[in-house]
Formats: C-alpha cells, structure tokens, sequence
C-alpha cells in the first residue's frame, strides 16, 4: 500500500463535486508513475452510492457512522487519520477547499507528514514527488521536492481536467469500520446555512460575459450588459468589481467567488489575476478583451483582442445583433 494514492472524495447534496474527479485525474497518473493503486477515500453516512461514480478509481475505501453525515472537522480528521495512518498511502490527495484544507493541516501535524497546499501541478519521477505549489495568490509559482514516504497534496480547482477523473468502471469497494471512537466528538453539526440565492446561477450558465477594474465606473456596466444581453448571456465578474459594490457577490468568478465552466467566458477589462483565473480557466472558450497587451489574461484565452473596450463593444454588439436578426 506505500505505492497508493489516495483521494478525498468531498460530496454535498447527493453529488459528489466536482474537484473531486479533478482530483481522481490527478491520482490516476501519479498511481500510473507510482505502480501503486488509485483509492478514493469516502466518507459519510448513507454515502456509499456514490463508488458507482468513481470510476476511474482502483478500489474505493467506504466508511458509514452517523457522525460522518454532514461535515465536521473532528469526526473526518479522526476517521480518514485513523484510516491513512493504518494504510500508509504514498500521497493524499485533497482539495484545496474548506473542507481539504482542514482535513490536511490537521492530519500532516498529527501524522508528521509533509503539505504542500495550493498545489497546481504534482508529479511522481524519479522516485520523488515533485510539486508546484502556487504562493501570494499566485504571483509565486514554488517548485517544491518532497522528502520522505509519506505526503499530503492539497490541489488548487483547475489543476487537472475533471472529465479526466469521470471514467466508467467498476472499483472495487471496501467497507470499512472506523477505527477512531466518534462517541465522545466535542463538535457536532447543527445545520447549514446557505447564501441567499441571487438572481442568476453563473456556474449553470454556457455564455458568460465577464467585467472587471477597466470597466471604470459603475455607470458603464450597462455597455457590457448589452453584450450579454445580445449574446444570451449571464453578467459576471472579477472581484473588485463586487468590493465595489457595483455587482453582487453571486455574480464575482475566482477564488473567492464561483469556479465556473461555460462553453464561452468573455473577459472584458480583466487583467488576469490569478485568483480569478483559478476560477475561470477551466471554460471551452475564452476570450479576452483588454486594453493591455501584456496582461495575464491572455496566457489563458484561446482568443483575445487588444483594444479599447468603450470602442469595441458598442460595434461588438451591433454585429451580433444584426447577425441574430
């Protein structure tokens, strides 16, 4: 079991996410490199189901209780530490979520194992794990070796390609008690509280028109609103545009807002931070429009125009609608 990998399948509302499958992409060759297994770790109550879709898996280590319904931080540590320590896997794969991250900071002090966070590439070569590991919210890429038998990963959304991760198959299903006691848990879950619902779901939405800083002004959102309109679009944006006030938070795309996948994102006005690309880049098409040549942007966009976006659009939007007439 030292060659394994193990992933940290994360699920909510009966489906299991959709970093998860990133993940399992991620596993899969690091498990092909490694000459171990890939084993999604499943936790929860009631949760066994979702093995049928972890496909792309080797064997998927199921644990039922209780305590594991709904999210804590202790019942999860407690089990899924038990359960790497007794294994011994080769790396543990988790994201880069609330969820990941409290599971990995946790576990590498207890089990004394090194964490790389905010990783954007891992790879296994030469016998050694090689990771990049995104710092300063991007602006520093480290390229980090790790020592030791033993590591745990936590990987950024957008790393690998989900469909990589959604391959049919048939694991092979472990169940497995807790070895940990979930008795005597000081924390229990009360309930969760969602955000109020906005006006538009952008992860749902294929065309997505996207505003950033070089909109300038609040009264000029209505040029790009027009363009999405023409478009069929759903209005989006960057975060200073929401710190401003100018459009809600349901609506802001990134790190710390919405990972968003449509057939087409158009950014206008958007630098290219990488917080925002985190949440951006994974879209089939992008296009990016910006005053800047030299903007970030552009290292992503399969197509981007550089030029005034008060002179492009209004002619942008005429286009299309004469064209859809």
């Amino acid at each position: 079991m030292a060659n394994d990998i193990f992933v940290l399948v994360e699920h909510l509302d009966g489906k299991v996410s959709e970093i998860t499958f990133e993940l399992l992409g991620t596993g899969k060759d690091l498990a092909a490199a490694s000459g171990g297994r890939l084993v999604a770790v499943l936790l929860g109550s009631g949760a066994r189901g979702f093995a049928s879709e972890l496909g792309a898996a080797d064997q998927v280590l199921s644990v039922e209780h209780p305590a594991l319904a709904d999210y804590t931080p202790e019942a999860f540590k407690r089990t899924l530490g038990a359960l790497v320590q007794s294994r011994g896997p080769r790396v543990l794969l988790v994201a880069s979520t609330a969820i990941g991250m409290d599971q990995a900071t946790g576990l590498s002090a207890d089990l004394g194992w090194p964490l790389v966070a905010y990783a954007r590439e891992v790879a296994l070569a030469g016998g050694g794990l090689k990771v990049v590991s995104q710092i300063y919210g991007g602006k520093i890429l480290a390229e980090v070796e790790v020592k030791g038998d033993h590591a745990i990963v936590s990987v950024l959304a957008g790393a690998s390609p989900a469909d990589k991760g959604k391959l049919a198959g048939n694991p092979a299903i472990e169940d497995v008690a807790p070895t940990a006691s979930l008795d005597n848990l000081r924390m229990r879950f009360k309930r969760l509280l969602r955000p109020e619902a906005g006006d538009v779901d952008i992860t749902k939405e294929a065309v997505l028109v996207s505003v950033g800083r070089g909109i300038g002004s609040q009264d000029n959102i209505p040029i790009v609103q027009d363009l999405a309109d023409a478009l069929g679009a759903a209005l989006s944006c960057s975060r200073p545009i929401v710190d401003q006030g100018w459009l809600a938070k349901t609506r802001q795309v990134g790190k710390s807002g919405m990972n968003v996948k449509p057939k087409l994102y158009i950014a206008i006005g958007i630098s290219g931070a990488p917080e925002h690309l985190e949440g951006m880049r994974s879209a089939a098409t992008i296009v990016a429009i910006n005053t800047d040549s030299g903007a970030p942007i552009f290292d992503v966009a399969h197509y981007g125009v550089a030029a005034d976006l008060f002179d492009l659009l209004p002619l942008l939007t005429e286009r299309i609608r004469s064209a859809r007439a």
